[in-house]
């Protein structure tokens, strides 16, 4: 009995956290329980989801992107001045465009960590450091050190042209960004479980030796999981954009950690012992019933890191 116990918690721990929170601070807060706190929450989680999404499956090849934060930051930098400097916002075809050059731009970081992980054998880890550091400062570099926002003052000391379009706004706004997070959330899970190139992604992480003698070139794999996550991090930076309407200097950076602690949470979800999507979603949504949770209740926010820290303690420990 005791081991079945046991076993459920390993399985579905996360979950009946999820439900525990929720029924202890309903109770002690009635303003908790409502549809639009659910709201509230859903929203706040959707970007570090996505980020997350994209450390998902560098966790899948059994590494870590901590580049997903600047990759975020240098995205929404990207789309900003499309939009404001090169007023691609004033059609919605200029929208899409400056959305669609943002993503192609995005998957060079992807070829940077590609390339210093797969080629020169750097481990993710310290490879992903060093691309966090770079694309921080091409960011930053590129923005002129500031933040981008309407009607600033261009370096010929012009004022920029170009608007950041209600069209664009939307898509930070609820219901669309909460669309956007479930669509990918089920791209990710359909793209991992019934496609042979999602479960080439799982089999590389799981035994590289095994992998590569069953004939999958496990560094063509690494390079797609680094792609991939590139990509949804650059999707989470241009909804940064979308929903504040600027470009604000390491505007991704915050998402970091909460992307890291989302992703390793999800693994114990389901008692499957690997990143999924769904699981990482359920570690999303833990972090962001926390954190609202505790902002309700006014326990100061410079002390939520420390029940976030715990809280991840005890997701690891149930992997």
């Amino acid at each position: 009995m005791k081991k079945k116990i046991g076993a459920a918690l390993n399985r579905w721990g996360i979950i009946l956290a999820i439900f525990f929170m929720i029924v202890i601070f309903s109770a002690a807060m009635p303003t908790f329980r409502t549809i639009s706190n659910a709201i509230t929450i859903i929203r706040s989680v959707c970007i570090v989801t996505i980020i997350a999404l994209g450390m998902m499956y560098s966790l899948i090849v059994n590494g870590i992107d901590l580049s997903v934060g600047s990759a975020a930051t240098l995205a929404n930098t990207v789309c900003m001045t499309f939009l404001i400097w090169f007023s691609l916002g004033r059609t919605k075809a200029g929208t899409f465009t400056a959305i669609i050059l943002t993503l192609i731009i995005s998957l060079v970081v992807a070829a940077v960590n590609g390339l210093i992980i797969v080629k020169f054998k750097i481990p993710d880890m310290l490879a992903t450091l060093a691309s966090l550091f770079m694309f921080e400062g091409v960011a930053m570099t590129y923005a002129g050190g500031g933040a981008i926002n309407q009607n600033m003052i261009l370096r010929d000391g012009s004022a920029a042209a170009g608007k950041v379009p209600l069209f664009f706004r939307t898509f930070g706004r609820e219901p669309w960004i909460i669309i956007i997070m479930f669509a990918l959330v089920v791209l990710s899970f359909v793209f991992l479980t019934c496609t042979k190139h999602g479960r080439r992604l799982y089999a590389s992480g799981a035994n590289v030796e095994a992998a590569r003698l069953s004939g999958i070139n496990t560094g063509k794999y690494r390079v797609l999981a680094y792609s991939l996550s590139a990509l949804l991090a650059a999707a989470g930076g241009i909804l940064i954009g979308a929903r504040v309407g600027n470009a604000q200097i390491n505007s991704g950076s915050p998402y970091l950690m909460g992307s890291v602690a989302a992703a390793h949470i999800g693994i114990s979800v389901g008692g499957i012992g690997r990143p999924h999507a769904f699981g990482t979603l359920a570690g999303a949504i833990l972090i962001g019933i926390l954190e609202n949770g505790l902002v309700m209740a006014s326990v100061p926010y410079y002390t939520v890191n420390i029940f976030k820290g715990a809280v991840l303690a005890f997701a690891l420990a149930l992997k």
